[in-house]
């Protein structure tokens, strides 16, 4: 008598249980199969894989491989149920029952009435190794876009130790599932991509590794790997800093990777002896043909305990095997080139540069672009001398042996915590040009010849502002690109500042006057200086300007799409010995405001569209609504407030038809973004929709299509309740419709 085997990998737990006299073929579908094997995938495999081939191809395919641990075990009529159920699941005409397996071989698949629409993928969290976020589809347009809803909602309440409030990972797409990060222990889930039913869960183990992690959390996603032999494996990394790679179908570790599956990413790295290992990475590896590469992040480094650090390597390793293919050494050996930028051998203690980021890649050109951030610390460097390379750069190194190409410094010897933030967008011209786009915290967006490094428009060394501070150096010259022109607000002086009224501009006049001002690359200063300040009003912010969610390319038109936010941070240095042996260290002012208002003039989150073909901004609006603490203040009482839109940060999307953006999660509740989600025309950025949410977006969106229909997904929170991923569609029936679908 057949038996129903339900295995349950995670645990290592095998139950066998008798089966009913008479079961069905979905039920031992379910039994044998689904574990590996969605239902709702066997339409589109029958339809798109199977289609001209015959049953009895199948019925042998599916007797040499199912069960996985023992194919061909069950009985033939069983095997015979499970193909009946599949072909009416394909919609392909068949005998029923099906009684002979010598009769299949002359069964053609040639599936019904329902037309063969093959699926459309995300997949990487930026849309491809490119990461310009960008989607060709176009099943939601102008004219439907209004009747988007949620379609389902999956919740990470259960996924732990502790519940995750805000989540920003952002779901890919392969084979009709989503893959992504879940709780803070990044545990990894599959989920049915068409209705969000959980496949499988892995949860790493790390036990103390944990503990000391400096990134806990579910990440800003996964990657995926499609080898030629056909496997395909999911591959993270985990808190505590371990290379994964999961079978995409069952979310075991992949055996022949590493040891069991895993890889110790601690292993090699150029560290301080004298320092806990602080470091993790947040951000997934980005995998290109069998390579995966590597970045590495570290705690915060505004209020470091020591100038000295383990050092933010890049490294490359195979995908098939976890094989170490190469490193690239972010601050430079005594024996390479750029060493010569860290003044009386601080490259041999200093740390951090590393890539937190996600990162891009050009496989036909053989490059990988790399978004390095500052190195140890954040705000003081008077133990880190020079220019300090390849801190603050982007970085484009061989794919293949991890070679620089080409770099170009963004920040000189870096003060401010202006990270270079966000993947490269490698922009495809319409008339042909590669190019590469760096959106940075400061509010700029250089853009280089991809092939070469050489700046699309001149770049210019102009002075700026020199430091102050005891034991500092600061460069002379920083590199401001001529085009495109900044899509927010750089510096601060008094007209950056509210004036609504009198009373006003009188308090801000009194609040501001223990602040120093000015463009630009001013730098910090210490608390209770000479002037009788207590430290510097910046702008951008140390998170920006843009950040990692970063921006969108429509490669049809060449806009590029960028989401940015306007906050004040204070720029302000105490020494705390008792804290950290480095002598200045960031003193945590808070911001200051003006009867509960920022300083400030609104807008203070926006959407720009550039020209990459002119460098000209095309638009800028205010992304989000005024917010009803600010619209309802009192001593706005008398004053017509324009749309300010909210200092939050935004995720975007661009497709065919249309540009979408979310609020984005902020810093203050007061100014959070609305549960709401807009579409945007792309050549004005009038709203032609507004889309209700159950939360405000949290993490950047993914849009794909299965089965002809296609979804938008994205993380969100409302600041209480653990963060959940919802997919917005239209309707079933219309979306079926469209495509010419029989749903009978």
């Amino acid at each position: 008598m057949p038996r129903f085997v339900l295995l349950f990998g995670l645990a290592g737990l095998t139950v066998t249980l008798p089966s009913p006299a008479q079961e069905t073929g979905e039920q031992i579908f379910g039994a044998y199969c689904a574990r590996c094997h969605a239902a709702v995938e066997i339409e589109r495999r029958i339809r798109n894989d199977w289609a001209g081939r015959t049953a009895g191809q199948l019925f042998e395919r599916v007797r040499q491989t199912m069960p996985a641990e023992s194919p061909g075990r069950l009985s033939d009529a069983d095997y015979l149920k499970t193909i009946s159920w599949m072909l009416d699941a394909g919609g392909v005409p068949h005998d029923k029952p099906l009684r002979s397996v010598a009769a299949l071989d002359a069964l053609v698949l040639e599936p019904g009435s329902r037309p063969a629409v093959p699926d459309v993928e995300w997949p990487s969290i930026h849309g491809g190794p490119h990461a310009q976020r960008y989607s060709s589809l176009d099943k939601i347009d102008a004219d439907n876009v209004a009747d988007l809803e949620v379609a389902w909602r999956w919740k990470s309440d259960n996924f732990g130790p502790t519940p995750e409030i805000r989540s920003v990972t952002i779901p890919i797409m392969h084979d009709g599932r989503l893959f992504l990060g879940a709780g803070q222990t990044r545990n990894i889930v599959s989920l049915d991509a068409e209705t969000g039913q959980t496949l499988w869960m892995w949860r790493p183990d790390e036990g103390d590794r944990f503990a000391r992690a400096p990134r806990k959390s579910s990440g800003m996603g996964v990657a995926y790997w499609r080898g030629e032999d056909g496997r395909r494996r999911v591959i993270t990394v985990t808190p505590g800093y371990n290379l994964v790679s999961l079978n995409a179908a069952t979310g075991l570790p992949d055996p022949d990777f590493g040891a069991g599956g895993w890889v110790d990413l601690t292993e090699g790295l150029r560290r301080a002896a004298d320092r806990d290992l602080d470091i993790g990475l947040n951000a997934p590896p980005l995998v290109v043909g069998d390579i995966v590469v590597v970045g590495a992040a570290h705690q915060r480094g505004g209020r470091p305990p020591l100038a000295r650090n383990v050092k933010g390597d890049v490294r490359a390793f195979d995908a098939r095997t976890g094989e170490l293919l190469w490193t690239f050494h972010t601050i430079p050996g005594s024996d390479e080139a750029g060493y010569e930028t860290w003044y009386d051998g601080s490259a041999d203690y200093t740390g951090n540069a590393g890539v937190w980021a996600p990162t891009s890649a050009d496989e036909e050109l053989g490059m990988v672009y790399l978004p390095v951030e500052a190195p140890t610390g954040d705000y003081y460097g008077g133990d880190r001398h020079g220019a300090n390379l390849y801190a603050n750069s982007l970085v484009a190194l061989d794919l293949f042996t991890g070679e620089r190409r080409w770099h170009y410094q963004l920040v000189h010897h870096d003060v401010w915590d202006w990270d270079t933030p966000t993947a490269p967008i490698l922009a495809d011209m319409p008339d042909g040009r590669r190019l590469a786009v760096q959106l940075t915290k400061q509010s700029f967006a250089y853009v280089f010849d991809r092939r070469t490094g050489e700046p699309v428009w001149p770049i210019e060394e102009r002075a700026v502002p020199q430091t102050d501070v005891p034991g500092e150096w600061t460069a002379q010259t920083q590199p401001f690109p001529t085009k495109p022109a900044p899509y927010d607000r750089q510096g601060v002086s008094e007209d950056d500042f509210i004036a609504y009224t009198p009373e006003i501009r009188e308090e801000v006049r009194k609040v501001t006057a223990s602040y120093r001002t000015g463009p630009l690359f001013s730098p910090p200063s210490v608390v209770g200086a000479a002037d009788g300040t207590n430290g510097r009003l910046s702008l951008p912010h140390s998170t920006g300007g843009a950040n990692f969610e970063g921006g969108a390319f429509d490669p049809e038109t060449g806009i590029l799409y960028v989401p940015s936010a306007t906050q004040l941070y204070v720029l302000a240095l105490e020494n705390d010995p008792e804290a950290s042996e480095v002598h200045l260290i960031d003193a945590g002012e808070s911001v200051p405001t003006v009867f509960g208002l920022p300083l400030v003039k609104p807008p203070f989150g926006r959407i720009t569209a550039i020209d990459l073909d002119t460098g000209e901004h095309l638009w800028q609006i205010a992304n989000g609504d005024t917010p009803a603490s600010y619209r309802d203040n009192p001593a706005l009482a008398d004053v017509d407030v324009p749309r300010t839109g909210k200092p939050t940060r935004a995720g975007i999307l661009v497709t065919k038809t249309l540009l979408f953006a979310g609020e984005g999660w902020g810093t203050a509740s007061t100014y959070r973004g609305d549960p709401v989600f807009r579409a945007y025309d792309k050549r004005t950025g009038a709203i032609i929709t507004e889309i209700a949410l159950p939360a405000t977006q949290s993490g950047p969106p993914s849009t794909y299509m299965v089965n002809g229909r296609q979804f938008i997904a994205m993380m969100v929170a409302d600041g209480e309740s653990p963060a959940e991923l919802v997919a917005l569609a239209l309707p079933a029936t219309a979306s079926n419709e469209s495509e010419g679908n029989d749903n009978e």
